[in-house]
């Protein structure tokens, strides 16, 4: 009983402070609120992969020449932030230095995003898996870490066992678009027998798309027809 009380009332009194600033917060995900309206929110992008646009337009959301040239697996992508700092140092805290408690501001962000929009929900939320030697490597897979926090929130299922990675690929940072889409050919299968219409595929950061692609075309050719992408940022890309 006390442990119980020690949990729920601690943190009151405990002064909590911005984990950017410093500063002193009331705030449960740990940022004060100026810092919170300060993240680099993602506000003029291409409306199926959320790459930002250079310029920015008042205009209503369009479709980069990418996708009209080469549309992708899957239909739409909420990605609220650019993965530019802090969003970039709190994700690399998160992922390569095992800090999981940036995970649940980094779904917070996530959360208010999607409650902002009006389109259904999908069945079910698949993180994109770790090859089982990667998993082991970093001890957590931090796609499934963030999806398990959205999933409470949005009270959507969450699969994390549906696919999985079937080959080690290099680390995807540094490859150029077509060394990434060479890399990851045939990485992923879908592994169990399913009557889903409609998934969405959550992964921390997407960068070209290559990776949350493919799992999408595994996803379709099992029968999937609606497969939307969910991420916490989106890197810039100047030919967007």
């Amino acid at each position: 009983m006390i442990y119980k009380w020690l949990k729920n009332n601690l943190s009151f009194a405990v002064a909590r402070q911005c984990l950017l600033c410093l500063s002193p917060t009331n705030n449960k995900h740990s940022l004060c609120l100026d810092c919170d309206n300060d993240l680099p929110v993602n506000a003029d992008h291409c409306l199926i992969c959320s790459a930002p646009f250079a310029i920015t337009s008042n205009q209503k959301k369009l479709v980069c020449g990418k996708c009209q040239k080469n549309p992708p697996q899957y239909t739409s992508s909420t990605i609220p932030h650019i993965y530019t700092s802090p969003i970039k140092q709190l994700i690399t805290q998160l992922k390569f230095h095992s800090n999981l408690t940036h995970a649940p501001l980094l779904a917070h962000g996530f959360v208010k995003a999607i409650k902002q929009r009006k389109a259904k929900l999908p069945e079910c939320i698949i993180p994109v898996p770790l090859h089982p030697k990667r998993l082991r490597d970093r001890g957590f897979n931090q796609a499934l870490e963030l999806a398990r926090l959205v999933s409470l929130q949005l009270d959507v299922p969450l699969n994390y066992s549906l696919c999985k990675r079937s080959k080690v690929t290099p680390f995807q940072s540094g490859l150029s678009a077509k060394e990434r889409k060479q890399n990851l050919k045939n990485a992923f299968t879908v592994n169990q027998k399913h009557g889903y219409k409609h998934l969405a595929i959550f992964d921390d950061v997407v960068t070209t798309g290559t990776t949350v692609n493919e799992l999408a075309k595994q996803l379709k050719l099992s029968g999937v027809e609606v497969v939307e992408v969910w991420a916490i940022a989106r890197t810039c890309d100047k030919s967007h």
